[in-house]
């Protein structure tokens, strides 16, 4: 017989911070998303042009970028081909593992890197930086972290 635990039910602090975390995140990234586009990317592609400009060679396995970027390698693979199509990635394979693959970035991916980056730095300033003070700043990043380490440790068991 399975013992029931009480639901420890959120006060309205507690529901206070989660919701504004929660309305912080989807506001943040829906700007995010929307100062991309005039450059023709997502923040996905953003996020694995990043990933890959700060990789060693410019390449990342396949497998690795999908955990980096938590996304299922299908949906990776979708990613990837819409990103070869764009001429800022190509997949070579991988030479110790014939079944294994590299994301590679292309010449023309760095460059794209090289112009929107600047851009992309502006508005995290603009939209969250510069929005707090230094002292939050710590305040936030030492708050979440644990919160962070819990979710990467437990990611693999989920």
């Amino acid at each position: 017989m399975e013992t029931e635990t009480a639901t420890r039910w959120l006060d309205d602090a507690e529901q206070c911070a989660w919701r504004t975390y929660l309305d912080v995140q989807r506001l943040l990234t829906y700007q995010m998303e929307k100062d991309l586009q005039p450059f023709g990317l997502t923040f996905n592609d953003y996020e694995i042009l990043v990933n890959l400009s700060e990789s060693e060679g410019h390449r990342m396995r396949m497998s690795d970028l999908a955990t980096s970027t938590l996304q299922s390698k299908s949906r990776l693979s979708h990613q990837i081909t819409r990103m070869e199509s764009a001429g800022l990635v190509t997949r070579v394979n991988c030479e110790s593992d014939r079944r294994g693959l590299y994301a590679v970035l292309t010449d023309q991916g760095m460059e794209t890197m090289r112009k929107v980056a600047p851009f992309h730095v502006a508005s995290v300033r603009k939209y969250f930086i510069d929005m707090l003070s230094p002292e939050a700043l710590t305040s936030m990043h030492a708050s979440l972290k644990p919160v962070a380490e819990q979710l990467r440790s437990s990611r693999g068991k989920i």
